[in-house]
């Protein structure tokens, strides 16, 4: 029998290269919805918009993520389909610079330009070929807020950005920019939680793809630790876990499964918190390295 391999990150759009990689080497991948996200705090985003970067002194916004896009893209949409939209608008951020990390998220913004005419818009979008991590978007943030200085001299006061976040968020960006004396006025736009789709979407996949009672059924993997810890609650009414006394079900009729994490922060959560027992953790975070883990390990543990 193929053996499954159950993906716990949510399906990205277009081709599946996790997919892919496990099909060529014999596997039955599977991925579900395990988080979804929220918009939170609208109502703040879309008055700062309105007022302007002028109005609140703003030199720059930072956006380091596609969610946070999104947060952004629906409060402009919102404006935009109001009575205020058939309004002029005061308000120009077209003439700031925005802050981003990666292509993703700097195709995302640019995409609500051309989705509304409106000076909302972002238009001078900066970093996203220089930058790939927070830490590095912050070093080009301090060098192109500065490099116009005469080396002498500094600005009148710190510069301003605002930085679009969610709700969970490492301090490496914020710590290199305060340090850099820059000002971050933060505001979160958008949260994640657990899919409340998930626990069927997992039944329909066991309808799918049954087992035999004490017989392998495959492998999961975890993806991050926010993933994990949600998900496993509803893992282990299904599989056998892996696990420490206190989290084994003890229930033979279930099928037994195999476990991998991407990443040493998943890998440390699903085993400290959630007292889980890996059987891989691939040396790189892709597809093709835990590919060629799992199948290692199927091949000395058939």
């Amino acid at each position: 029998m193929t053996s499954n391999v159950l993906l716990l990150r949510n399906p990205p759009d277009g081709v599946d290269k996790y997919h892919s990689v496990f099909r060529d080497l014999g596997y039955n991948p599977h991925s579900l919805t395990v988080l979804e996200t929220i918009f939170v705090h609208s109502g703040e985003l879309r008055q700062q918009l309105i007022d302007g970067p002028q109005q609140t002194g703003l030199s720059g916004v930072i956006v380091t993520s596609s969610r946070a896009c999104e947060a952004y893209r629906e409060v402009i949409q919102q404006i935009y389909e109001s009575s205020l939209g058939s309004q002029r608008v005061a308000a120009d951020w077209s003439s700031i610079p925005f802050y981003v990390v990666g292509e993703t998220t700097a195709a995302s913004l640019a995409k609500i330009k051309s989705d509304y005419d409106t000076p909302l818009a972002p238009v001078d979008i900066r970093g996203a070929a220089e930058s790939g991590t927070g830490e590095r978007l912050a070093h080009f943030i301090l060098n192109d807020l500065y490099s116009a200085l005469p080396p002498d001299k500094s600005p009148r006061s710190p510069p301003k950005l605002l930085y679009l976040t969610g709700d969970k968020n490492r301090d490496t960006l914020p710590t290199v920019l305060e340090g850099g004396g820059v000002s971050l006025q933060h505001l979160q736009v958008y949260a994640t939680r657990g899919a409340q789709t998930f626990s069927e979407d997992l039944d329909e996949l066991l309808r799918g793809h049954p087992y035999e009672t004490s017989k392998l059924w495959g492998w999961v993997v975890y993806f991050a630790p926010s993933s994990a810890e949600f998900t496993t609650t509803f893992l282990q009414r299904r599989f056998q876990l892996p696990s420490s006394a206190y989290l084994s079900t003890g229930d033979l009729s279930l099928p037994p499964v195999r476990l991998a994490a991407i990443g040493p922060s998943t890998a440390n959560a699903v085993r400290d918190k959630l007292g889980l027992t890996l059987a891989v953790l691939p040396e790189k975070p892709s597809p093709e390295s835990l590919a060629s883990a799992i199948k290692a390990f199927d091949s000395k543990n058939p």
